[in-house]
């Protein structure tokens, strides 16, 4: 996979005041910017072109990666207005998806950090002829997060916040995908979309979303807390 899109839009609300005057992408983990420690588990997938979606603090993070070497040629998607998860596709042109999108790419929440191994991720999104695989990780309180009910690899549907008893599993996505090129035939024609919401329950509906899981390093940044988490134990 060379064509990847990094999900970089958010205000990092739970991260103020740091957020204030630092845009979330470019927060610091282990000495660099959290952009290019999920740019660097990109790389390990093969991915030599990273479309960076931004919107908050655009400037500066364009700023930064200008003329930086970080092993990957970069674009930029940069949405004027919170367009949600799902906006920056049809930010690009049709050029851009004709070069870049015409087989499976990697799209990936910019927030997580996630050790899997791409290859078997591959073969499974191949094997099932999957439109999006997601990425599951493994957690023990569900209560506050939307989990995954699965039929075989298949997911069915999402369960928001479910009560532990009634949890049909403890996985959730880790926001690391693989989406199948076909997927420009389904996006909604909205200009403002969330994956989560709009087109991964489309996909579940048409059977065609699909998970898997892997038992690696998952962290997100949301909050000071699992920032300070990913400072002090990520491995890579």
């Amino acid at each position: 996979m060379k064509t990847a899109i990094v999900l970089a839009g958010g205000f990092g609300t739970r991260l103020r005041p740091l957020t204030y005057e630092v845009p979330k992408p470019l927060i610091p983990v282990q000495g660099v910017t959290l952009t290019e420690k999920v740019i660097s588990k990109l790389k390990e997938a093969g991915v030599s072109k990273v479309y960076l979606s931004i919107g908050y603090m655009a400037d500066k993070i364009i700023d930064y990666f200008k003329g930086r070497d970080v092993g990957v040629k970069i674009e930029f998607l940069v949405e004027k207005e919170p367009l949600g998860t799902g906006g920056c596709f049809h930010l690009l042109s049709k050029k851009q998806i004709k070069e870049d999108f015409s087989k499976d790419f990697i799209v990936v929440n910019g927030d997580n950090l996630f050790d899997l191994d791409w290859e078997k991720m591959l073969l499974l999104h191949k094997k099932n002829d999957a439109l999006i695989t997601i990425a599951l990780t493994e957690v023990e309180d569900v209560t506050s997060r939307g989990v995954v009910k699965l039929s075989g690899d298949r997911i069915v549907k999402f369960v928001e916040k479910p009560k532990k008893e009634d949890a049909p599993s403890n996985y959730i996505s880790s926001g690391y995908y693989i989406f199948s090129s076909k997927v420009f035939l389904e996006l909604p024609a909205e200009k403002k979309f969330m994956l989560e919401r709009e087109l991964f329950p489309k996909v579940a509906s048409n059977k065609k979303l699909f998970g898997y899981y892997d038992s690696g390093q998952w962290f997100d940044t949301g909050t000071f807390e699992r920032w300070e988490e990913v400072i002090a134990k990520w491995k890579k």
